[in-house]
């Protein structure tokens, strides 16, 4: 019976006008083809044999239900796929915005906020780094004069600890003398001179010298008035070179006090300049694993887009396919129960006991 309602209807696939058509010029039609003769043949049969039509009325029936019901689920099934299909859309498109706006603010983040704090850090560095290498050469300056300074003094006291032997040796050459010899008074003028070759010519004492040398030319000593003049004139050159002695001494010692100064200041400005690298390093270190980590999240981000547009490809892909089968699907559907429909408007109106192959 089934095999009779399918060549049933695949012959009345080719008849489209079939509802307007007598059963005689139904039979001549499907006499035109092969289908349509196979169910002429199948018909006769089936009233040759005394098959009830009712019975086939019922299959047909059945059949259009059949397909009815079908249809019915293919469009529930397709409709909650269109659904599924929506929703993933939705989603999709949502984690791609948020994904686009993850990678706008992580880009933002780094190129106007990380990256020019980093570049100011480390300008900032470069600079202290600059302060300290400055810091060290004045360092370096304050020793080398501290140094020439301190070789100065000692060169001077040198000179002077030189004359104050001579003014010794003088004034010890001046208690041997009574008549003195022109040996003698020779020697002592040359102790003089030798006096004067170590008092440079700026020297506070060089006036005294000067007085003395003049006092003592062409003196036979032989005057204890003069004698006595120029031990006293001796003594107080000698207590004007102890005096500079004591002077320099003094300003040494304050100039050395005064170095140390400096150099503690510099010492203590070269501290303060590493304490703000020190806190600026960790600064720098601290941005530059922020950058590291907003780079990856930027990078995780972008990766996580480029896959959400490739899931929605795939998506629009596969929903497209299945479309197409849904359409097919339900034109065939469609197709058969408009064929079923006609094939039960044949059986109610045809007498099969009438055709004949």
């Amino acid at each position: 019976m089934r095999i009779v309602i399918l060549i049933l209807l695949i012959s009345l696939a080719t008849c489209a006008k079939i509802k307007s058509q007598s059963p005689q010029k139904l039979q001549a039609e499907l006499q035109k083809t092969n289908y349509g003769r196979a169910l002429l043949h199948l018909v006769e049969l089936h009233s040759m044999a005394g098959g009830s039509v009712s019975e086939l009325l019922d299959a047909i029936e059945e059949l259009v239900n059949d397909l009815e019901d079908g249809l019915e689920l293919l469009d529930f099934n397709f409709q909650r796929r269109t659904n599924e299909h929506n929703a993933l859309l939705v989603q999709l498109n949502q984690q791609i915005q948020q994904a686009v706006i993850d990678v706008s603010r992580s880009d933002d983040v780094i190129e106007n906020l990380l990256t020019p704090r980093k570049e100011q850090l480390e300008l900032r560095i470069a600079t202290l780094e600059e302060y300290q290498e400055q810091n060290r050469q004045k360092v370096d300056e304050e020793n080398l004069t501290r140094e020439q300074e301190h070789e100065a003094y000692e060169a001077q006291v040198a000179e002077l600890n030189d004359a104050t032997a001579a003014v010794d040796d003088a004034l010890s050459l001046l208690q041997t003398l009574n008549n003195p010899s022109l040996a003698q008074v020779k020697k002592f003028q040359n102790s003089l001179r030798k006096i004067e070759s170590n008092i440079k010519p700026r020297s506070k004492m060089a006036p005294f010298l000067k007085a003395l040398i003049t006092l003592a030319s062409n003196q036979n000593f032989s005057d204890q008035g003069v004698l006595t003049q120029i031990v006293n004139s001796l003594n107080e050159f000698r207590n004007a070179i102890v005096d500079s002695i004591n002077d320099l001494s003094l300003q040494e010692v304050q100039d050395q006090e005064e170095f140390e100064a400096r150099v503690d200041q510099l010492n203590a400005e070269y501290a303060e300049f590493q304490r703000q690298i020190n806190a600026l390093n960790v600064d720098l270190t601290a941005t530059l694993d922020k950058i590291d980590q907003v780079t990856a999240f930027r990078d995780q981000r972008a990766a996580d887009q480029a896959s959400y547009e490739q899931q929605l490809q795939l998506e629009n892909d596969l929903y497209a396919d299945e479309v197409q089968i849904y359409t097919d699907t339900k034109n065939e559907f469609q197709r058969e129960q408009a064929i079923s429909e006609q094939a039960l408007q044949l059986v109610q109106s045809v007498d099969f006991s009438n055709i004949q192959v």
